[in-house]
């Protein structure tokens, strides 16, 4: 027993307030900082219990450590599974040692009070991450004694410091050393509160990975996220706000992503980025996105990204005003001075010449993004959203059609330009909200519809919006026309080809509109509703 300890014999209550860290026992996973912490302990004569990896690492670096199996008198047993799975050790975590009755216990048998559980996991998630991980390997990563003991500690806070994150070990030391090996309330509440956090991420995980294995809707849905960004305030000035990512995906909005300048990122700022780099992921070559208020304004491919920027940016000036830039290219020097004759909220981009950000430099306000994120996002994740009480869950709305399941209903055929043109309209409609209307030609949108309660106001919005000679232009719906209405005015205008999904009981009047026309027309026998 070392000086400091509670002794086993003649125990009397104490109030929480007046509890002293006598004994802590330690057993980590993740041994970042362990060995400064448990240094810090001893200099304040606090014993130190441990177990198995963290005991021998303790140990080599020179902290004297009381094995686990000494306090509980029973060895690790079964590799490992059973070692801290006690009733002596739960006892001394327990114990209400403002209770006399359990004071009682305590002395009866033996059992030595622990006053702070520093313990962190098995890597669950990063073992399920692995890629030709195997099942056995996964689930011998479920830790059991671990979270029964954070568990237990944070139940206990009163008593018991449960100390879970790295990131806490120097404040809690720091407070131990200022207040005499005590711990407020207020830290002891705000440990426990962080404990209970953890293992129920930890729980989330594991219930998460079964569930995968065999279902894509289960009866219960569990998923963690983690606070990534504070941001300055919600869609207006008044609501407060916060982005969280998804604790176990792939990649998320903000992964992997550099702010190299600008104000903080604002709600707004994060839902029109989502939607730009999703549209952005649907090409190869270079191309650009502008986005405002969640929809695409101006969108384009180019031979370079300075020729995508400025095609974009020609659909429709007056709504890039502020907008969002999404470009799957470098920024050069030649490409920032025509970023700067504008104003930009946010520009995002696959990195940053340095001359470039020196022209950038110019526009202090413009939240500079440089994305070096590589993976790709796992869109097998299903979509969530949420309303009132509750979450809808469905598939996200990933691939498209490939152009050998398209129809072609009209007389006319599209030439190859024109299907070009359709399969280029119909991936920039995927991401429009609806009702959706886009017209594009030469791989660039010239006005795009959208969000419009009827289908024939998206296309006269969008035909507004193009303000130009219309003829070789092409046309996508987003779902299908349910009047020849739409369509007709497309036609009038010099539309010669649209693409749409087909599937209404109008469809054979609609056909017959572009074919009196000379038009040309592909149904895809899908639609793609993004409300």
């Amino acid at each position: 027993m070392e000086q400091g300890a509670q002794p086993m014999t003649g125990l009397e209550p104490i109030a929480a307030g007046e509890v002293k860290i006598a004994r802590a026992l330690l057993s980590v996973s993740d041994k970042t900082g362990i060995v400064e912490f448990a240094r810090g302990l001893r200099e304040l004569g606090i014993e130190i219990v441990s177990t198995g990896g963290t005991a021998r690492e303790l140990s080599e670096s020179g902290v004297r450590v009381r094995e686990v199996s000494d306090l509980t008198g029973f060895p690790e047993i079964m590799d490992g599974r059973v070692k801290t799975l006690h009733p002596k050790l739960h006892a001394g975590l327990l114990a209400l040692r403002d209770h006399p009755d359990h004071m009682r216990s305590a002395e009866e048998h033996d059992v030595e009070f622990i006053d702070l559980v520093c313990v962190n996991l098995y890597p669950f998630e990063r073992a399920a991450g692995r890629r030709g991980v195997s099942d056995q390997e996964v689930i011998e990563n479920i830790d059991v004694g671990g979270p029964t003991m954070i568990r237990a500690a944070a139940k206990n806070f009163a008593f018991v410091a449960p100390v879970v994150s790295p990131e806490s070990y120097d404040a809690v030391l720091a407070e131990l050393r200022e207040l005499d090996r005590q711990l407020s309330p207020t830290t002891r509440e705000s440990l426990a509160a962080e404990a209970f956090a953890y293992t129920a991420r930890y729980e989330t995980a594991i219930a998460r990975w079964f569930q995968e294995k065999h279902e894509d809707f289960p009866e219960l849905m569990v998923r963690a996220f983690e606070r990534v960004l504070e941001l300055p305030y919600g869609e207006n000035p008044h609501q407060r706000a916060a982005y969280y990512a998804q604790v176990g995906t792939r990649t998320h909005v903000l992964s992997m992503v550099a702010q190299l300048g600008g104000r903080p990122l604002s709600f707004n700022n994060l839902l029109d980025l989502d939607a730009g780099r999703l549209l952005l992921g649907e090409f190869q070559v270079p191309a650009c996105v502008i986005v405002k208020h969640n929809n695409p304004c101006g969108v384009a491919l180019g031979t370079t990204a300075l020729e995508a920027y400025q095609r974009a940016f020609a659909c429709d000036p007056m709504s890039a005003y502020g907008g969002v830039i999404c470009l799957n290219r470098r920024v050069d020097a030649d490409l920032a001075q025509a970023l700067v004759e504008h104003f930009v909220e946010v520009l995002f981009a696959r990195g940053y010449d340095d001359d470039a950000v020196e022209v950038l430099a110019s526009k202090p306000n413009t939240r500079l993004l440089d994305d070096r994120e590589r993976r790709s996002p796992n869109m097998i994740d299903p979509h969530l959203r949420q309303v009132v009480g509750g979450m809808l869950v469905q598939d996200r709305d990933a691939d498209l059609e490939e152009r050998e399941d398209m129809q072609v209903v009209t007389k006319r055929r599209p030439t190859e330009p024109e299907w070009s043109e359709l399969l280029f309209a119909w991936k920039v409609s995927k991401h429009v909200r609806s009702n959706a209307i886009v017209i594009t030609r030469d791989l660039a949108t010239l006005g795009i519809g959208a969000g419009q309660m009827s289908r024939v106001d998206s296309v006269r919005l969008a035909i507004e919006k193009a303000s130009s000679d219309l003829r070789g232009a092409g046309l996508a719906s987003d779902a299908f026309f349910p009047f020849a209405d739409g369509p007709q005015l497309a036609l009038d205008a010099g539309i010669e080809a649209i693409i749409q999904p087909g599937g209404s009981v109008r469809d054979p009047d609609v056909v017959a509109a572009v074919d009196v026309a000379k038009g040309t027309m592909v149904l895809t026998k899908r639609r793609h509703f993004r409300h």
